[in-house]
């Protein structure tokens, strides 16, 4: 086996915030500790994680941050709304820390997904009530694969997606766009 060494340059090139939990419940059910257990994961520490990595980032002069959001920043989901509110607020970070941190040379964008086959999923997905919904409600007629969104993220911190910024992208099957459709058109 090769001895291979990695030296650190004091430099960040990229930021990934992939975190997130949910509680399903009715928001009259949640209580407190719900509602801060779900803010303290999936948006205070994304914040936390972007101030300690912005001096980083910055000396880098080409920095990416890609916030892991959700579709249910975008639209309702049921039993979920403080999980969408959290998403909803990431996603305004999205376009504030891109706006302030252009100057810096920091890009910063945000990937929604909807359903996507992961073994946090599997067991939704695997009842056939529900698995039919998500295919109702997505003009892909699937769920995605981890492959689709971590395509995507990986665009967002690539030099081809250099003009990029404040965006906050739906993996999602057209979900997010489907709205109503008649039967035949």
């Amino acid at each position: 086996m090769e001895n291979v060494s990695l030296a650190f340059d004091g430099k960040l090139d990229i930021l990934i915030n992939n975190v997130g939990t949910n509680i399903w419940k009715s928001t009259v059910e949640y209580t407190a500790e719900d509602y801060d257990h779900m803010m303290a994961t999936n948006l205070e520490s994304s914040f936390h994680m972007c101030q300690l990595a912005h001096p980083l980032l910055k000396l880098c002069g080409a920095g990416s941050i890609v916030f892991m959001s959700s579709v249910a920043g975008l639209v309702h989901l049921s039993g979920t709304s403080i999980y969408g509110a959290t998403k909803g607020a990431m996603n305004q970070l999205t376009r504030n820390l891109a706006c302030e941190w252009a100057k810096d040379g920091i890009r910063v964008n945000g990937v929604a997904p909807w359903y996507i086959n992961t073994p946090l999923t599997q067991h939704v997905l695997e009842d056939k009530a529900f698995m039919e919904g998500v295919i109702s409600r997505t003009p892909l007629k699937r769920p995605g694969e981890v492959e689709e969104v971590s395509s995507m993220v990986a665009y967002l911190c690539l030099p081809a997606a250099s003009y990029v910024t404040g965006q906050v992208i739906a993996v999602d099957g057209g979900f997010t766009v489907y709205g109503f459709q008649q039967p035949g058109y």
